[in-house]
């Protein structure tokens, strides 16, 4: 993959300008001529969530906007407003500055507002992640799948997926000196890179990782991400370690003050270029307007997926609600 000229940081975010970027900053008519153009959409799902003294609340969603906004600005493919609220593991519970949605109301949000964006035309889109959530969010994608059984393209991307080899410790070749976890020198580190403006590295603290098994833990347990591909996901498991509120007051789990945005620009780098090449790829193989076929993607009558498949108000159009509403 092609390493493009990205610039880092960025000059700031796009949410509240006319930049051709964001769905809810565009009218109607300027939907409809973007669709024509390509149809893919980007939604960035966050959270509201404690990440230290240094870093601002919305650390999660921040992460992923200003990546969906550097590649829509590449691609030419749409954004939507984030998801600002997020699903949370058991032992981020009762941390001050952090808000848990219940995975049922979580999972009927994203499916909710994938129905409203494929009826808009958006029939391609990926759900960009930038939280701790990866285990529910596949949940919403098959559920809208079963409820509507309509063609298009799903995907989740968390972030720290595509591009795992830039998570390496300096003793096995990479830039830091810990694994990622929470708040810590590697989520600080992209912060600094892609938002710096929003970050006082200044009130950065420290602490230390604990588990009940202690150094044994290393045999079971994963980090964040899963990254390092051990038997037992970190959400794989309740009770072999404390919760945050009790163990981590600060709200930051590992070394935050040694956060460096040097050591994330490659990082970085990568996954704008992962990105961009995915949109692509998809395009490639779906220009706009185009969709997988009706006959193995969905097993409802053809006649009917014609009708839903159509641009909004052309002749014999129906909605994606006639379909199911509520979803089931």
């Amino acid at each position: 993959m092609a390493d493009h000229d990205w610039q880092i940081p960025p000059k700031g975010g796009h949410m509240d300008l006319p930049t051709g970027v964001y769905l809810q900053n565009m009218t109607w008519k300027q939907v409809a001529e973007r669709l024509e153009k390509n149809d893919l959409i980007i939604i960035p799902v966050g959270s509201t969530e404690a990440h230290g003294p240094h870093a601002c609340l919305g650390e999660d969603t921040f992460l992923v906007t200003r990546m969906a906004e550097a590649v829509a600005l590449r691609t030419g493919c749409t954004v939507a407003q984030p998801v600002w609220y997020g699903s949370h593991p058991y032992h981020h519970m009762g941390m001050p500055g952090t808000i848990v949605v219940p995975e049922e109301i979580f999972v009927g949000q994203l499916k909710a507002i994938m129905a409203g964006l494929w009826n808009m035309g958006f029939r391609k889109q990926i759900l960009l992640n930038g939280h701790g959530q990866e285990y529910v969010i596949p949940t919403a994608i098959h559920q809208f799948a079963k409820t509507y059984q309509v063609p298009g393209v799903f995907v989740n991307l968390n972030w720290y997926h595509a591009i795992q080899e830039h998570f390496r410790t300096q003793d096995r070749g990479g830039p830091y000196e810990t694994d990622f976890i929470h708040a810590d020198e590697v989520e600080t580190s992209w912060s600094l890179a892609l938002f710096p403006e929003l970050m006082r590295q200044e009130d950065a603290v420290d602490t230390e990782p604990t588990s009940f098994l202690g150094a044994k833990s290393a045999r079971h347990v994963d980090k964040a991400g899963n990254l390092l591909h051990r038997p037992i996901a970190w959400y794989g498991q309740v009770g072999l370690g404390p919760i945050e509120v009790a163990a981590y007051k600060p709200g930051v789990v590992g070394k935050a003050t040694a956060a460096d945005p040097k050591k994330a620009e490659p990082g970085v780098r990568a996954l704008l270029d992962y990105m961009v090449t995915l949109v692509q790829d998809i395009l490639e193989r779906f220009p706009a307007g185009q969709l997988p076929p009706f006959d193995q993607i969905s097993m409802r009558p053809r006649e009917e997926l014609e009708a839903v498949c159509k641009k909004p108000f052309e002749e014999g159009w129906r909605s994606i609600y006639t379909l199911a509403y509520p979803p089931a």
